[in-house]
């Protein structure tokens, strides 16, 4: 047994006698655990490799856990262990079992996409329903599939007209699915748990090849995952649940933290072992963290504590607005890196909502800091962006045959694959570009009348833009040509939700004021240098590997969990924020679990921010800091509006922000 493991360690891995809960909280080494009690059980000949199982959330998880075990049992034969996700193992008993689940074999796995087609041609053919309400019924039958429910069983217990048609939906889907001889990405779970359900046989053979299970993040199994492990261990005591209560922030995808509970009703004999010493934070973060916890009912008890050291107090920004908050933020990462010699990297910042991230984005490109958007699209990603990116790069570049594809037929003027194929091998056959082929002689041999109109008032309306922003003023020619194309009710056309609608077009408004921000700098730069600007910084956002290995992290509360970083800023600690403002009337535990979750990400030091207003659907609103820094101990807080900056700080950030000036200039 290895020294660097702790006592409750020790003994959760070396419990074998009865079902086991490791109660593991933030950063008390629960993948240890996992790891060496399957090398403790194959060491110690409990359990043949083969016969043993390890079930996570991702594949990520899995892999690391595979390659934990494979350094810990060198020299010993592990083939047949499986560690896998609970989709891989749900996909393995289907393949096995597919004639009794009335598959063929070659299969097909729906993903999203192909799920949502399917409902949106069944709406469409057999029910006459607008598709407006396609996502929503796909999520309903999503959560149906999760929660252990089928489509006869939804349409008996239906209240009400939708979720009755919903139902019917669900009912022919599943039929559509078996005719297509495909699954969906939900029924890699429910399928086998309804299986073993219903075929003894099948499962009591399932229960010979599987003898011992472990499954980590307990805590967000759904109903159908819980039955799928309950059915599997049937009476026997092989079983290791690793899972945090406090840690459960999923609820809106299936996820149930009450099977934490049932383990005390399914097994007596349940032994529980607590894992409470923290290896990532120091005392005052971890103080904070047990202390919001708190306000949240428990079944299992525990508290956090570190040996390594208090750290400094946690520090709480008020910001005028959110753009303020940004600037604040950026300000202290510069002036932090500054003074303690720092890698990016070190730095977090946490969010509730991917909509957040736009104003940091901005500040951090401003000041050429490289950062890491994660669990979403970078700003230079979003379609809305590449599509006004195309026809500027259009006006500066007539012959950008790339910015020609994608602004032609954005939105549709008429003109489909077959004329612009047509347009590409007249161009390539006389070596012009697509836009100097609409001028050409002979073109309108290989065109019909009406494409080639249309294509020919295109590139004269390109022509004219050009013109303008060349001889004016550049950014008022942009707005013209953005409201000539009627982008914006095309982008309302084509988006289901107003709040999709009003995101998207608050990109543009985006880009738009940068490009102005640009242009007030340097107002000699035309618009090819700000564009070659702008694409530089495009560039840097995607430069993989060893951008992401030194850039600041920008990533929701939900996307940080199972990470860590040496210095964390949660920012919009609002009521209505966090706690969302859905969530305030039944999810307000599992929004505290999230800032918990935020809070413990954080190794050395944690910043929150709050802004005073915002604006919400385009109107200023008053902003109250959220409840969670209310329920924290003040001492441990140093409020810095409170409190009067010193001569030393100042002089600090002033040279903080010299350095990285310096340092913009000389790249």
């Amino acid at each position: 047994m290895s020294d660097l493991l702790n006592e409750q360690q020790k003994q959760a891995i070396q419990h074998t006698d009865s079902p086991l809960l490791v109660l593991a909280g933030a950063g008390s080494g629960k993948t240890r655990v996992i790891t060496h009690k399957i090398a403790y059980l194959i060491k110690k000949k409990i359990h043949l490799p083969e016969h043993i199982s390890a079930v996570t959330f991702t594949n990520k998880a899995a892999r690391e856990m595979q390659q934990r075990v494979t350094k810990l049992l060198p020299q010993t034969d592990t083939r047949g262990l499986q560690v896998s996700t609970f989709h891989t193992l749900g996909l393995k008993i289907i393949r096995r079992e597919k004639k009794k689940l009335g598959l063929r074999k070659g299969f097909t796995i729906y993903d999203h996409q192909d799920s949502s087609a399917l409902i949106r041609d069944l709406l469409r053919k057999d029910f006459a329903t607008n598709s407006d309400i396609e996502d929503k019924v796909h999520w309903q039958i999503s959560a149906w599939k999760n929660a252990f429910i089928t489509a006869e069983q939804a349409i008996h217990d239906s209240t009400d007209a939708q979720e009755h048609t919903a139902a019917q939906i669900y009912l022919k889907y599943d039929q559509a699915l078996r005719t297509y001889n495909a699954v969906d990405f939900d029924d890699l779970i429910s399928l086998p748990a309804m299986l073993f359900a219903q075929n003894q046989e099948v499962l009591l053979a399932w229960q010979q090849r599987i003898r011992y299970l472990l499954v980590d993040e307990y805590q967000d199994t759904n109903t159908a995952q819980y039955n799928l492990i309950r059915l599997l261990l049937g009476t026997r005591s092989s079983l290791t649940v690793v899972g945090d209560d406090d840690q459960s922030v999923y609820g809106w995808r299936g996820a149930q933290p009450e099977n934490l509970n049932l383990l005390l009703t399914d097994f007596p004999t349940l032994k529980v072992v607590k894992l409470e010493q923290n290896y990532r934070s120091v005392s005052n973060i971890l103080h904070l963290a047990n202390h919001l916890i708190a306000h949240n009912q428990h079944q299992f008890e525990k508290r956090l504590w570190s040996a390594l050291g208090n750290g400094d107090k946690v520090t709480v920004i008020s910001a005028r607005n959110a753009d303020n908050e940004a600037e604040k933020v950026v300000s202290r990462i510069l002036h932090h890196r500054f003074k303690h010699n720092l890698p990016y990297s070190d730095y977090a910042i946490l969010y509730r909502g991917n909509h957040q991230s736009r104003p940091f984005e901005r500040a951090l490109r401003e000041h050429q800091i490289p950062y890491h958007l994660s669990g979403g699209l970078s700003f230079f990603e979003r379609s809305e962006i590449k599509d006004i990116m195309a026809y500027l790069q259009l006006l500066v570049n007539p012959d950008n045959d790339g910015a020609f594809l994608r602004s032609v037929n954005t939105p549709r003027r008429g003109l489909g694959p077959g004329t612009i194929e047509k347009l590409a091998d007249f161009a390539s056959t006389n070596n012009v570009s697509l836009f100097s082929a609409c001028y050409e002689q002979g073109i309108t041999e290989h065109l019909g009348t009406r494409a080639y109109s249309n294509l020919l008032n295109y590139c004269d309306w390109i022509s004219h833009i050009a013109e303008k922003a060349e001889r004016g003023d550049t950014l008022s020619a942009i707005k013209d040509m953005i409201d000539d194309m009627q982008y914006r009710e095309w982008i309302e056309n084509q988006c289901n939700e107003p709040k999709a609608a009003e995101n998207r077009l608050g990109n543009i408004d985006e880009l738009l004021g940068w490009i102005a921000r640009l242009h007030k700098k340097n107002p000699d730069q035309d618009l090819a240098q700000c564009l070659n600007h702008m694409t530089l910084m495009d560039i840097l956002e995607r430069d993989n590997e060893e951008q992401e290995n030194n850039a600041v992290h920008l990533m929701t509360l939900h996307a940080s969990k199972g990470l860590e970083f040496d210095h964390v800023y949660i920012v919009g600690m609002e009521e209505e924020l966090l706690p969302h403002r859905n969530s305030l009337d039944d999810s307000l535990e599992e929004e505290r679990r999230l800032a918990y979750v935020g809070i413990t990400r954080a190794r050395r030091g944690l910043t929150f921010t709050h802004a005073l207003t915002r604006r919400r659907y385009g109107e200023l609103l008053s902003c109250e800091p959220s409840r969670f820094l209310e329920e924290l101990p003040q001492d441990y807080l140093d409020w810095e509006n409170n409190r009067q900056e010193s001569s030393t700080e100042r002089k600090e950030r002033g040279n903080a922000h010299l350095a990285n000036l310096r340092n913009m200039l000389a790249d």
